[in-house]
Formats: structure tokens, C-alpha cells, sequence
């Protein structure tokens, strides 16, 4: 099923409970590829999928190395938000916005004016780094810059064992409690948008039909299609930087 616009924009002007779920979708318009999309970073190069697997970057010190070299070039150290990013801040300052499930790992949300304590990073963060050994954790830019100083695969100083970025890598297990924090808020919904996402990861995909089984409605907004379509209330097939701010009004 779908709708047209100005009704999604009654359904999001009549809701007190909106979760927002967004994937690498809605960051591409700020200048980072996604990955699975037609012109993804792992369709262009299927080996670059290999740097965020946790079994080839704990066996292989050349995986770490090329790891390190992708995180001195990331685009999003320099991308801004862009309008579907503020959007969602603007249901925030609606008092709309109950939780935002994020996928992406490029804290361009919390950058853009989400309130952080509202922002659930299922697949962590790209602005911290963690040892894989002693579980010491700190901000990237100091190690990166350690990179940049002529250390190809830089060690933990507190116990010289494996660093990495505090991000999830296929193969690891998600931090403690977050899948339980956006399984709560999914089901508390009223209103579940779920923008630039495939919906083929889980268990963060899992939280579309719990939303829409405990009576939310569901809005997708992605270029392509999802195997949730088929329970949507409304699919939008359509820009997000100008969709979601005409949805927001």
C-alpha cells in the first residue's frame, strides 16, 4: 500500500511517538557511499568487504593496514548534514521524535543537532577507537594522526594489543543492551520511518515488523526496494533530502 505525501504529512502530524530508523541511505547525499547500492563501495569492490570483517582483520595485518588507510580518507570526516538529517532534528524540536535508530556509524545526526541521548547507534561509531584485547577505548583522531605519522597498523599504548575502530565489523557482537533499547523503542512507536536503509541486516531490520505488529504505521523511503514494502503503510521511492522535510512540513 501506499500514500501520497500530504497524507503521510497528517500521519506525522498526528503522531506523539515517532521512531526514525536510518541506514548509509541517507548520508549518500552528504557525499559518503553507501555499500550495497548500485554504486556501493562493497558493488564497486567486493574485496573492500574483507576490511569490515572482524576474522580478516584480527588474522591479517595488511587488512589492518588498507583499514587504516580507508579511515584517513573516510569522506565523512569532512561531510555535513544534509536536509534529511536536519529533518529529523525538526521532528525532535516538534517533540515528536521518540527515538532514531541509526545504522550509520558517521555521527553525521549527532552533528546535525539530534540530541545524543536520543540517537541509538546500533553498529557503533567511527569517532572512537577501541583495543580488540585490553578493551581500552578513545577518540579516533589522535590515532589517526598517528597514522599519519608513519604508523601502518598502530598498537594499543596501554597493552600493545589489536586496535580498531569502535564500529561493529561483520563477525562481532553488538555492544550490550543496544538491540534492547531499539527493540523497546520500535514497539513503543506510533510512527516508524525507516529512510536509506535495506532492511537486510539483522538483527536492526527485525525492528520494522515489531513496530508494525505492536500497531505503528510504517513509511520507507529508500531508492530501492525492501522486502518490507509489502507491510508499509507508505513506500516512497524519492529523494530523501527532499522527501523527508516536506513529510516533516
Amino acid at each position: 500500500m501506499s500514500a501520497d505525501i500530504q497524507s503521510i504529512r497528517g500521519w506525522v502530524a498526528a503522531a506523539r511517538r515517532v521512531v526514525v530508523l536510518t541506514g548509509a541511505g541517507i548520508s549518500t547525499e552528504s557525499g559518503i557511499p553507501d555499500f550495497r547500492g548500485p554504486n556501493g563501495l562493497w558493488t564497486r569492490d567486493p574485496e573492500a568487504e574483507k576490511l569490515s570483517d572482524i576474522r580478516y582483520y584480527l588474522a591479517d595485518a595488511g587488512v589492518r593496514r588498507k583499514a587504516w588507510q580507508k579511515r584517513l580518507s573516510n569522506p565523512a570526516w569532512t561531510a555535513q548534514p544534509n536536509a534529511g538529517h536536519k529533518a529529523i532534528v525538526e521532528l525532535e524540536n516538534l517533540g515528536k521524535l521518540h527515538a532514531l535508530i541509526t545504522q550509520n556509524i558517521d555521527g553525521l545526526h549527532q552533528k546535525a543537532g539530534t540530541s545524543p541521548e536520543r540517537v541509538i547507534e546500533v553498529h557503533g561509531t567511527m569517532h572512537s577507537v577501541v583495543c580488540w584485547d585490553c578493551g581500552w577505548r578513545g577518540p579516533m583522531l589522535p590515532t589517526l594522526d598517528r597514522v599519519r605519522a608513519g604508523e601502518e597498523d598502530p598498537a594499543c599504548g596501554e597493552c600493545g594489543g589489536i586496535l580498531k575502530s569502535a564500529t561493529i565489523l561483520f563477525g562481532e557482537g553488538l555492544a550490550p543492551g543496544v538491540m534492547e533499547r531499539a527493540s523497546e523503542a520500535a514497539v513503543e512507536a506510533d510512527l516508524l520511518i525507516a529512510v536509506g536503509t535495506t532492511l537486510q541486516v539483522y538483527p536492526v531490520a527485525g525492528v520494522v515488523p515489531a513496530a508494525k505488529s505492536a500497531g505503528a504505521r510504517l513509511v520507507i523511503i529508500n531508492a530501492e526496494p525492501t522486502q518490507f514494502d509489502r507491510i508499509a503503510d507508505a513506500v516512497l521511492h524519492k529523494p530523501i533530502g527532499e522527501t523527508l522535510p516536506a513529510l516533516v512540513g
